[in-house]
Formats: structure tokens, sequence, C-alpha cells
């Protein structure tokens, strides 16, 4: 094993893993209901892993924008957008709920 792999190793070992859910029309419109991410070092937060995944395009891009209404939970509490995250967690996006 040379020194590159030891690095890679390591880079691995170092990644956070978080969980993310995605549920109502979330779910249905990026056709999944949750997926395992490995967090870049530069997302920290909840509105910064919104952001990631708005740049994969598409449906990802329009449901998440800005201007839709999402809510996020982390670890099954409310959160804002400035909520930490890190390796382990577990981020929830999903639209307001209206009852009536």
């Amino acid at each position: 094993m040379d020194s590159s792999d030891l690095e890679k190793g390591l880079a691995r070992a170092n990644t956070a893993l978080v969980t993310v859910l995605y549920f109502a029309r979330l779910r249905e419109a990026l056709g999944r209901d949750a997926e395992e991410l490995a967090l870049p070092s530069e997302v920290r937060t909840a509105g910064a892993l919104r952001d990631l995944l708005r740049t994969r395009g598409g449906a990802w891009e329009t449901e998440l924008a800005a201007a839709k209404p999402v809510r996020i939970a982390v670890n099954q509490s409310m959160a804002s957008g400035n909520t930490p995250i890190g390796g382990g967690d577990e981020i929830a996006f999903f639209p307001p709920v209206t009852g009536g």
C-alpha cells in the first residue's frame, strides 16, 4: 500500500455520511424516498445540503428551489437552513402540511 492508497482510505473513513429522506410530493417528483449521501466538507448546514441537492438539476432544482416551501427536519426535529448537520444525521425534506 503506498501513501496515496492510505490517503484515500483515510478520506473514506472521514467522510460524513447522512441519510436523506424525502416525503410527499418530493418523494413523487424526485423518484426516491431516501438515500445515503456522503457530505462534501463544505456542506455543514441543512440549507447547504438543499443547495447541493439542487445542483442535480431537473426536478431537484425545481422542487428544492429557494422559493418553494419545503420544511426540513434534522434527526426528527424541525430545523432551519442554518441548522448544522454532520455524519450520522438524518435529514428529512417535506412540503408544509395543510389540514382541514
